[in-house]
């Protein structure tokens, strides 16, 4: 029999507050984080708009004479583990460090280190580009500086399954824990691609809301005049343990984790496979692996990006797996209101989805105003409303068609 895995701890920064307890404050409040860009002149650019971490200094987390070894996804992935320690008042020993590991993800990783030292490279020759560079800027350095950070031993590793990179994280961290490879994963993801590459290649595809006027109200998931996703950054780190550990040590168990899928649409790099075949089997491999019922789930942090055909994709994939049980089943996208953190999204949104089980209340869907006769499910629009929930499941799509879903459970003991 698989070891049971709890969630003890959930360190969340995001566009809505730098801190788990101010991001889900304002995420229940129904707040936008999405303004102007201000981390660069976005002038000439479609879109002017995104969900940037405002006011992070990164020596609150940092020590100074590190910060230039670090890109800003690593840093946020610094302060996510500092809330998320917090949180699960954890103190790794020497003797626990072999029995703890950490498994964070990111989509695209330095992006910001990557254009810097690129510019200095082409302005002054290779004597300009910096020593740093590299593990400034690859997507395993986050899981690397925390590990360093906290003297985590087991486990190490990183996926960079574009948008369903730390939902993987997550579920891979499940998996190491339920076969005894570890007691204790710091997992999640992390993202900070709100630079001009990284903007300007969404842009290029048209992926990106152009709702420049409204920046607060251009994140608008299953809603019927949505344009697209707004980019966001920022990290959700979850502490996850073994029942068993986590008791010993008296841990204030948050939610059980009971199931994990992952699949793949082998379909198109960019767009979800026709009907929703691979978000069909991700939902149902998760929830045959906790041996749980379509019916028995009562709330769906879902993928929701605010575009056109991902929102209708995932709806459609709801249906086929919910049946009938699909109309009572409330499903939200706090993306409306923290844009999308691409690699980081699945991290930040398993924590979301941790919350929402503690406290028994679903996160609304902002910006809910125009109903899409195509997108046709209980959206929790626009109020956060107090629910009996037992199971909740988190969905992470990527390019690529990558997909991942993570079922969720009320601790009841």
């Amino acid at each position: 029999m698989a070891r049971r895995v709890v969630v003890t701890g959930v360190g969340l920064v995001s566009a809505l507050g730098i801190g788990t307890d101010e991001t889900w404050k304002n995420i229940l409040a129904g707040k936008s984080g999405v303004a102007p860009i201000s981390l660069f002149d976005a002038t000439g650019y479609s879109t002017t708009i995104a969900a940037e971490v405002k006011n992070f200094d990164p020596l609150q987390f940092v020590d100074k004479k590190e910060l230039k070894k670090m890109g800003r996804f690593i840093q946020f992935a610094l302060a996510a583990s500092h809330f998320a320690f917090q949180q699960a008042q954890l103190e790794i020993t020497p003797d626990l460090g072999e029995r703890t590991g950490v498994f964070i993800g990111s989509g695209i990783g330095g992006f910001d280190v990557i254009e810097r030292e690129h510019s200095a490279l082409l302005e002054g020759g290779p004597r300009r580009v910096s020593p740093f560079f590299i593990p400034a800027s690859i997507a395993n350095l986050a899981s690397g500086f925390v590990s360093i950070r906290y003297g985590a031993k087991g486990p190490n590793s990183a996926t960079s399954t574009a948008c369903s990179a730390s939902a993987h994280a997550v579920g891979d961290s499940f998996r190491l824990i339920q076969r005894c490879d570890a007691d204790v994963m710091i997992c999640g993801g992390a993202e900070a691609a709100i630079t001009p590459l990284g903007v300007g290649g969404f842009a290029a595809m048209r992926a990106l809301s152009t709702r420049n006027d409204q920046p607060e109200k251009a994140s608008r998931p299953f809603e019927r005049d949505r344009d697209g996703f707004v980019i966001g950054e920022g990290s959700g780190i979850v502490i996850l343990e073994e029942l068993e550990f986590a008791r010993k040590r008296g841990a204030k168990i948050l939610a059980e984790l009971v199931g994990y899928g992952m699949s793949g649409d082998a379909y198109h790099i960019a767009q979800p496979a026709e009907g929703g075949s691979g978000a069909i089997r991700v939902m149902t491999i998760a929830l045959a692996d906790a041996k749980v019922l379509p019916g028995q789930v009562n709330y769906i942090n879902a993928h929701g990006t605010s575009t056109p055909v991902n929102d209708r994709t995932e709806t459609l994939a709801i249906h086929k797996v919910f049946n009938a049980h699909a109309a009572q089943v409330p499903v939200s996208s706090t993306k409306s209101m923290t844009g999308h953190l691409l690699g980081g999204s699945g991290g930040l949104e398993a924590g979301l989805t941790t919350l929402a089980l503690r406290d028994q209340i679903l996160p609304p869907t902002i910006n809910y105003e125009n109903p899409d006769p195509e997108c046709d499910l209980d959206y929790v629009p626009n109020q956060a409303r107090p629910a009996v929930i037992e199971y909740a499941l988190s969905n992470s799509f990527g390019f690529g068609g990558t997909n991942a879903a993570l079922l969720f459970k009320r601790f009841d003991g």
